[in-house]
């Protein structure tokens, strides 16, 4: 159970302003879902193997293929601004 302590450091955390009645339906509903946790807790999961996925995946790859890249001044010639063959951008960093 959540005392009031840490619902309100969960506030503080989360950065949540919340009235009394707010805290008080939302610590409700916390304690809910860990009252769920602690039945979960009881379940007798001796021999049962970890389960990674629901499903099993396969990853699908694709060869790599070399390509030809685009012409240097067809994009440059979308650029707002270029200088000196690159694109002219803002100074982000002093």
């Amino acid at each position: 159970m959540i005392s009031d302590q840490e619902m309100e450091h969960l506030k503080t955390l989360a950065r949540l302003e919340l009235g009394a009645e707010e805290t008080q339906s939302l610590k409700a509903d916390l304690n809910a879902i860990l009252e769920y946790f602690e039945q979960l807790r009881d379940l007798a999961t001796e021999g049962v193997a970890p389960l990674v996925r629901p499903i099993d995946a396969v990853n699908v790859w694709r060869d790599d293929v070399v390509q030809d890249g685009l012409p240097q001044e067809s994009v440059l010639g979308l650029a707002i601004e270029a200088q000196d063959g690159f694109f002219k951008v803002p100074r982000t960093v002093e």
